[in-house]
């Protein structure tokens, strides 16, 4: 997760104050079930729910890489939620072969 923070802070300036945090669970669920993130705009910070991260990602695979690919994709959709952009437009270059 922390590497993935660390890139959208340096390439996303409304991001370079934003405090990305890790709790266990989300307070409640909501009407699309258990959330993997919350945002919290007025107090510039996304938390991220490991639990639901990890338990509900349903990899194809379970090995370390694809267990951080979806950590590192669900920081990129927390982060695009919380600047109210596409996932995709974060990082264009960086999936440019794929």
């Amino acid at each position: 997760m922390g590497s993935a923070a660390e890139f959208l802070r340096g390439a996303w300036p409304e991001l370079r104050d934003v405090r990305f945090e890790v709790g266990s669970m989300p307070p409640a669920s909501d009407d699309d079930g258990i959330p993997r993130w919350s945002i919290h705009q007025d107090e510039k910070r996304i938390v991220l729910y490991r639990l639901p991260i990890e338990r509900l990602a349903h990899l194809h695979r379970e090995d370390d890489l694809h267990r951080r690919i979806a950590i590192e994709g669900t920081v990129f959709r927390a982060a695009a939620e919380y600047l109210d952009r596409d996932p995709w437009d974060l990082g264009p270059d960086r999936y440019r072969d794929y």
